[in-house]
């Protein structure tokens, strides 16, 4: 009886630790690019801002998620991964947050998410009639990313148990990582600053080796991902 008392206080714990870190990282991103030696950093464009506006959602999403199978899966291997899962998805958001910050930037887009994915660098917002992309969505909407949970998702997990919520958490994990890939590549590519570059590759490897363990944790279950937006 001691030992079941312990664990949700040990949960508490870990929850309030994860939102210590993520809080943190919102003052390192900060501490970072404010450095001497980062000085001669280039400007942050449209790219830089509206990936870390747009990211950041993204990783939150991602975190509730995971947490959500912290909480209630009873399977080790699904419960180990949800924790990496949500610490480094607070842990990178708060990073972004943080340079938001310092850029005098909101966190949420005044344009719409994914405005700076539209050809031109970002301007959809300025008068242009947004332009679908090779992301699945319309650069400059409003509402949820192409692959977030919706809300039917999320109240289908929520009632899910046992095994059932353990696919059903992997099919939505996997796709949400799946379509947050092209705003990566953008970032890589196209983002001014090497902080964000160097980020969102490490983003693209870390996101695809827990890809592939999900995408097997599906099979070993016989589940089939679910269709990701083109």
């Amino acid at each position: 009886m001691v030992m079941s008392g312990r664990v949700p206080a040990l949960r508490s714990v870990l929850v309030l630790a994860l939102c210590v870190a993520a809080g943190l990282l919102v003052a390192a991103g900060v501490i970072l690019l404010a450095t001497p030696d980062r000085a001669e950093s280039p400007r942050p464009g449209p790219v830089d801002i509206g990936f870390s506006q747009d990211m950041s959602a993204h990783h939150a999403q991602a975190a509730e998620l995971a947490s959500l199978a912290r909480e209630r899966s009873a399977d080790p291997a699904v419960r180990a991964l949800a924790v990496e899962i949500e610490t480094s998805e607070l842990v990178q958001a708060g990073r972004m947050r943080g340079w938001l910050q310092l850029w005098n930037q909101p966190e949420t887009p005044p344009g719409g998410h994914m405005a700076w994915m539209a050809p031109g660098g970002g301007h959809a917002a300025h008068g242009q009639a947004p332009e679908s992309s090779h992301h699945g969505g319309t650069p400059g909407a409003p509402g949820l990313m192409p692959g977030m949970a919706s809300a039917e998702d999320m109240d289908k997990l929520r009632a899910a148990t046992g095994p059932e919520f353990d696919t059903f958490f992997l099919q939505l994990m996997v796709r949400h990582h799946q379509s947050g890939l092209p705003m990566l590549r953008e970032a890589v590519d196209r983002a001014t600053t090497p902080q964000v570059r160097e980020l969102a590759q490490h983003m693209i490897q870390q996101q695809g080796e827990e890809t592939a363990t999900m995408a097997q944790l599906l099979q070993e279950r016989g589940a089939e991902q679910l269709p990701t937006p083109n």
